[in-house]
C-alpha cells in the first residue's frame, strides 16, 4: 500500500494561511472580549453577576492573547 506523501510547499504555503486565518479569528475575539468587559465595567462591584462574567471574560482573554502570541512565534 503506498502512502500519498504531499508536496512540501503545499503543506507550508497551507499552513501559513491557517496560521494567518487564526490571528485574524483571534484578534477579533480579542477586541469583542475587551469590549464586553468595558461594558461590565459600568455595572455596580458588588454584583454577583458581573463579577462571575467578569471573570469568564477575563480568563477568555487572556487565553486568546495567549494563542495569539503562540501563533505570533509561528512562520
Amino acid at each position: 500500500m503506498q502512502e500519498e506523501r504531499r508536496q512540501p510547499q503545499e503543506s507550508t504555503t497551507l499552513s501559513a494561511e491557517l496560521v494567518q486565518r487564526g490571528k485574524i479569528q483571534l484578534d477579533a475575539e480579542i477586541r469583542i472580549l475587551e469590549s464586553w468587559l468595558s461594558q461590565l465595567e459600568e455595572t455596580r462591584k458588588d454584583n454577583p453577576e458581573s463579577l462571575a462574567a467578569r471573570k469568564a471574560y477575563g480568563d477568555m482573554l487572556q487565553s486568546r492573547r495567549d494563542l495569539l502570541a503562540a501563533l505570533q512565534k509561528q512562520r
